[in-house]
């Protein structure tokens, strides 16, 4: 795998068992987060920006969809970030609030989320910390 490859597992990986971490020990907090986000326009509009920028800076710069699983996993993690933040800035925030909370049943099953999160991050981080490199050319 590439060292940029490396990098984005590692650093993806990481991220999401920080999250998954935080949403195990406080999940009932995190619901009401996810929440309150989508009811503030404002700072839905900037955590939508976020959304938009890391999503196109992976994709810019790694989208790559062979070479195992951990290169289509962080292609796929940019697209998705891109994709969702595209979504929260064009939607209206009943619709938002209707798709990404009570859609994917967020609130009832937020530990479900937590270990999918823990799970994918943590198979992340191993393949990038543990993935044998090559330089990118």
């Amino acid at each position: 795998m590439s060292i940029r490859t490396a990098y984005l597992g590692k650093l993806l990986g990481l991220h999401l068992v920080a999250i998954s971490l935080t949403m195990f020990g406080r999940a009932q907090a995190t619901v009401e987060i996810m929440k309150a986000i989508v009811q503030d326009r404002p700072l839905l509009f900037i955590a939508s920006l976020i959304g938009v920028t890391a999503g196109l800076a992976i994709v810019l710069a790694h989208n790559v969809l062979s070479g195992g699983a951990l290169p289509v996993l962080v292609t796929l993690f940019g697209w998705a970030s891109l994709l969702k933040g595209m979504l929260l800035l064009v939607l209206p925030p009943e619709l938002e609030s209707r798709v990404f909370i009570v859609g994917l049943r967020y609130e009832q099953h937020p530990n479900l989320f937590a270990a999918f999160a823990l799970l994918l991050g943590a198979y992340m981080a191993y393949s990038g910390f543990h993935g044998e490199t090559r330089s990118v050319k």
